[in-house]
């Protein structure tokens, strides 16, 4: 692991095809490497031997299934070396297109966790500067990155030129080796536990962490406050995340606090109707002895509606 990380940390190409091949080939070393050999199986390294007038240079870790040349496609990890600055370190969707990972970059958990690791990497290493850049969608090739972020990382221009569509994660390394290191460690981690590899057991506690301090990211903190603001201006908040989190009980303490308690809650589900949620006909008992009859019954929208009206009819 150190010989890739050096690799990336040394500015120049001089010799850089042979020693990135050395560098991936000891990622799988028992001794220093940080995966099992079974590991090779899922990563291909791709390192085109290059000259000076080579325009992007790179080395790659592509999925396996791609042939030995030409265009690739699907996740990859990829170094760019650069003659006067650190090599740039990214994850990239390779120009032919998102097949065989397109079910791992279409899910949203893998953008979540990218971006998560940018954070952090900004958050912890960025020193007041933007160190790392998160594409939103990473199946989004059609779109470019933004020139704004290209400014930002302006030495890697010709990268952004060439790859800019398929860039959807990316660090730029500066002086400090341990930063270097964990946005190598946390790219390449999240590479392989993607395709059901794992860090060697040695390795597993420097795993741990790193996946600990980006998943610190992973969803923001949402202050109630701020949706109450929000609300202000707006008419409706969306708040995402994952089953008890919380989001139910900060939708009853703005409702409690902020509007006197006065609202509906509604559960949707897959048995919900359109007669459920605005209206429409409903059995009803008959007293007539012939058993139901139908008539219309408001649903949980008119209901809060004429809630709604009559607090505004109070108020006016």
């Amino acid at each position: 692991m150190d010989g890739l990380i050096n690799l990336i940390q040394t500015p120049g190409t001089d010799d850089w095809s042979s020693k990135c091949k050395v560098a991936f080939n000891e990622l799988y070393s028992a001794k220093g490497g940080r995966y099992p050999e079974r590991a090779q199986r899922f990563a291909s390294s791709r390192v085109p031997d290059f000259k000076g007038d080579v325009a992007v240079p790179f080395g790659a870790l592509i999925h396996p299934s791609n042939p030995d040349s030409g265009p690739y496609g699907g996740m990859s990890f990829v170094v760019f070396p650069a003659p006067d600055v650190p090599a740039l370190v990214a994850l990239v969707v390779g120009t032919q297109g998102l097949s065989p990972d397109e079910e791992i970059l279409a899910r949203p958990g893998h953008a979540r966790k990218v971006d998560a690791i940018c954070a952090w990497l900004n958050h912890w290493h960025g020193k007041g500067k933007l160190c790392a850049w998160a594409k939103q969608d990473p199946v989004r090739t059609d779109l470019d990155a933004p020139a704004s972020v290209a400014e930002a990382f302006s030495p890697y221009g010709a990268v952004f030129e060439k790859y800019g569509k398929v860039l959807y994660g990316i660090f730029s390394p500066t002086d400090d080796v341990r930063a270097t290191a964990d946005a190598t460690k946390a790219f390449l981690d999240l590479m392989f536990s993607e395709r059901k590899q794992f860090p060697l057991k040695s390795a597993e506690a420097d795993a741990e962490r790193i996946r600990s301090g980006y998943f610190d990211h992973l969803f923001p903190n949402v202050p109630e406050t701020d949706v109450a603001t929000l609300l202000q201006s707006r008419r409706y908040a969306i708040i995402e995340g994952p089953p008890g989190t919380g989001k139910t009980r900060m939708a009853l303490r703005l409702l409690r606090d902020h509007y006197g308690g006065h609202g509906t809650s509604i559960q949707f589900h897959p048995n919900t109707t359109y007669e459920n949620f605005v209206g429409g006909l409903a059995p009803l008992v008959s007293a007539e002895g012939i058993g139901f009859r139908f008539a219309p019954l408001k649903g949980a929208l008119m209901r809060a509606a004429e809630v709604a009206l009559k607090l505004a009819q109070r108020i006016s």
